[in-house]
């Protein structure tokens, strides 16, 4: 009578489970090993050829970057808890790319579109956007980045010594006034795109490019108070930056509407705001001197008691 089929394999799985118990877990290297020991030896050994060539084009490629858009002003006052400045580095290709992007903005804005047209003016094909991960917030950025640096280059060009030589001044310039020149300078390189300006605002003010946008305006505040000669070394440093990123942001958008010759209501808006900051940061120190001798006063009275502070 045959048996079932199920008792039938009962022997023949226990034969196998056996030999396997049995069997030494070896793997010679004799030709006569298993063919599929080779060949996970040999797929591992070409997945490792791959990811060393991997690693070799990845910092290839990074190694190959344009020259980033920093500050090369000294700052002279630093902290080790004070954020690093932002570096904005592009590869070639995307400087190349957002360099021939500028030249559409004033038709077409801060856009896609004015990226789409600088890729093909570049050479390259529309999908190559897609090499931006921040897609129109990189054509600002890189906007904001450029004019920092061009700034810096008319500093060293005189630009100060025109200033005084169109104006008929042969005086040394405070810091206040250079200041102004330096801010005016800057508010004037966005003449061109100053009616597509609104939508870059309105794009920096995005929550998640919030971070970002006030890192630049830092930048560019810190960038003017060293092109001017500030010095400072104590809290004011930090209290002048933050004045001053809120005296250009202000600029900015009393700019946006500004319909006068030369935009002369803009530059007497600055001249208002940065004199109007200097005479509060006058009072300021005052009251902090002020303050600075009550305490040590109350100090010293306390310790003529037997107060032990």
């Amino acid at each position: 009578m045959a048996q079932p089929f199920s008792h039938a394999r009962r022997p023949i799985a226990a034969a196998v489970t056996a030999s396997w118990s049995n069997a030494p877990l070896t793997c010679s290297s004799s030709s006569a090993r298993p063919l599929f020991l080779r060949s996970q030896q040999l797929i591992s050994r070409q997945f490792h050829q791959q990811n060393v060539r991997s690693q070799r084009r990845f910092q290839s490629l990074t190694r190959c970057t344009a020259p980033s858009i920093r500050s090369s002003v000294t700052r002279h006052y630093h902290s080790q808890f004070h954020p690093a400045l932002p570096t904005h580095e592009y590869t070639n290709s995307q400087a190349t790319i957002l360099s021939a992007a500028l030249e559409h903005v004033p038709q077409h804005g801060f856009t896609l579109d004015a990226l789409r047209l600088g890729a093909r003016d570049a050479g390259f094909l529309d999908v190559s956007i897609q090499l931006l991960p921040r897609g129109e917030m990189d054509l600002v950025m890189f906007w904001l980045a450029s004019r920092r640096g061009l700034l810096r280059a008319k500093v060293e060009t005189g630009l100060f010594e025109k200033s005084n030589v169109a104006e008929g001044q042969k005086k040394v310039l405070s810091v206040e006034e250079k200041v102004k020149i330096l801010v005016m300078e800057r508010l004037r390189m966005n003449e061109s795109i100053i009616h597509k300006w609104q939508d870059a605002l309105a794009l920096m003010s995005y929550p998640s490019n919030i971070p970002i946008s006030l890192s630049e305006l830092h930048a560019l505040s810190s960038d003017i108070l060293n092109l001017a000669g500030d010095k400072s070394v104590d809290a004011s440093w930090y209290t002048k930056r933050l004045s001053l990123s809120a005296i250009y942001a202000s600029s900015e958008v009393v700019m946006t509407q500004d319909t006068s010759s030369g935009f002369r209501s803009t530059e007497a808006f600055v001249n208002r705001r940065v004199e109007d900051n200097q005479y509060i940061g006058q009072k300021v120190c005052d009251i902090t001197q002020y303050l600075g001798f009550m305490a040590s006063t109350a100090v010293g009275l306390g310790r003529s008691w037997g107060m032990k502070i």
